[in-house]
C-alpha cells in the first residue's frame, strides 16, 4: 500500500531555516500566505470598505430622505386637491341648486307665459266669433230689409197708378217742406 503523504512529498520535509527561497509547497505556504494577505487586506481595506460603506449608507439615507421630501409633498399636494374637490363639488351643487330653480322659474314663466296666450287666443276668438255673428246678422238684416223693399215696391207697384203715385210725392214733399220749416 502507498503511503498518504507520497503524493505530497513535501509534507514530510521541511527546508532548513536559514535559507531564503520559494516555497512551492502549496499546503505549507497557501494558509501562511492566505493568512498575511488577509490580514494585510483588513488592515488596509478596512478603511477604503468603510468608507465604501460609508458612502452607500450615506446614499441611502440621502435617498430616504429624499423619498420622505417627495411622500411629503405628495401629501400636501394632495390635501390641496382634496380641498379644491371639495369647493368644486360645493359650487357644482350651489349651481345645480340654483340651476334647478333657475329651471322652474323658467317653466313657470313658460307656463303662465302660455297661459296668458291662451287667453288672448280665446279672446280673439271670441271677439271674432262675435264679430261674423254681428256681420251674419246685419247680412240678414239687409236681405231682408231689401226683400221687404222689393216686395213692398212690388206691391206699391201693382197697386198703385199714376194718380195714387203722384199723390203720395206731394203728401211727401209737403211733409218735407213742412219739417223743413220748423228746422229753420
Amino acid at each position: 500500500m502507498k503511503n498518504i503523504t507520497d503524493p505530497f512529498p513535501c509534507l514530510g520535509y521541511w527546508p532548513s531555516a536559514g535559507s531564503f527561497g520559494f516555497n512551492t509547497d502549496i499546503l505549507a505556504t497557501n494558509p501562511i500566505n492566505l493568512s498575511i494577505v488577509i490580514g494585510v487586506l483588513i488592515f488596509f481595506g478596512k478603511g477604503v470598505l468603510s468608507d465604501l460603506l460609508d458612502n452607500r449608507k450615506q446614499r441611502i439615507l440621502r435617498t430616504i430622505r429624499n423619498s420622505e421630501e417627495l411622500r411629503e409633498g405628495a401629501i400636501e399636494q394632495l390635501e390641496k386637491a382634496q380641498a379644491r374637490l371639495k369647493k368644486v363639488e360645493t359650487e357644482a351643487d350651489r349651481f345645480r341648486v340654483n340651476g334647478y330653480s333657475e329651471i322652474e322659474r323658467e317653466k313657470l314663466n313658460l307656463i303662465n307665459s302660455i297661459y296668458t296666450t291662451l287667453e288672448q287666443l280665446e279672446n280673439y276668438k271670441n271677439e271674432t266669433i262675435h264679430f261674423e255673428q254681428q256681420r251674419a246678422i246685419n247680412q240678414v238684416r239687409q236681405r231682408v230689409l231689401q226683400q221687404a223693399l222689393q216686395g213692398a215696391l212690388g206691391t206699391l207697384n201693382s197697386c198703385l197708378n199714376n194718380e195714387l203715385h203722384f199723390r203720395t210725392i206731394a203728401a211727401n214733399i209737403g211733409m218735407f217742406g213742412a219739417m223743413k220749416e220748423k228746422n229753420n
